[in-house]
């Protein structure tokens, strides 16, 4: 897969991200979120595999935001935009999402599919800067008391200090909810072993197969904060 990988960008010049967004850009509609991540879908599973959430995972992304109605979002991994977009469309008016992407070439990519989707400034901030660079500003320079609702689908390594980090700036409140993709495959255990033993969470795992395949088992982690007992 690797080397059909490295085929493909010598020889269409193009990264398999930068691939994905011409197929969005020539097959979605501009303006309509649904319409582009059906796009991405279709490109993703028939094509040329991409990691992003998908729309076996999402559903439960997009039922977890629209109980919760969170007006401050945390995404850490942007990737391409598609967990962005997702989020985006099912956020309350208001609401505003910052979404993290230290990858430079990846968050230009994502910043045009975002704004193809029709969400701006006021609604989603890209920041392209790594993840535990931004937690401890997000106070000082983006204003947050607290955050609502945390997505982690960045690297697996990072979801343990990012979330300790989270909780040393202060920026978890009761109820505030974090959802972790791909803790079974590729994994993230020193992040289960950490809910575990922490004991300041309520959490449960939704075990589901790995995005765009069919016998891969993976799952995401559901967390609320409840703070110390």
């Amino acid at each position: 897969a690797v080397l059909v990988r490295i085929w493909k960008d010598c020889a269409t010049g193009l990264c398999r991200e930068e691939r994905v967004y011409q197929y969005v850009l020539t097959h979605a509609t501009p303006g309509d979120p649904d319409s582009i991540l059906e796009a991405f879908d279709f490109w993703c599973s028939k094509v040329e595999y991409i990691s992003n959430i998908g729309p076996k995972k999402g559903k439960i992304l997009d039922r977890l935001l629209m109980e919760q109605s969170p007006l401050t979002v945390l995404e850490l991994g942007a990737h391409c935009g598609y967990s962005t977009i997702r989020i985006a469309r099912a956020l309350p008016l208001g609401a505003r999402l910052y979404s993290i992407e230290m990858d430079q070439r990846n968050a230009a990519i994502a910043e045009k599919i975002i704004r193809l989707a029709g969400f701006d400034d006021d609604t989603v901030e890209l920041i392209v800067k790594p993840s535990d660079e931004v937690i401890p500003q997000m106070r000082s320079n983006y204003g947050l008391e607290r955050l609502d609702f945390v997505f982690m689908d960045h690297w697996k390594k990072c979801y343990l200090p990012d979330l300790q980090l989270l909780e040393e700036c202060g920026l978890l409140g009761k109820g505030s909810m974090i959802l972790a993709d791909n803790v079974l495959f590729p994994g993230a255990p020193k992040f289960l072993r950490y809910l575990r033993k922490c004991g300041l969470y309520e959490w449960k795992i939704h075990r589901a197969t790995l995005e765009y395949s069919r016998g891969i088992r993976d799952g995401m982690a559901e967390l609320v904060y409840q703070g110390i007992k």
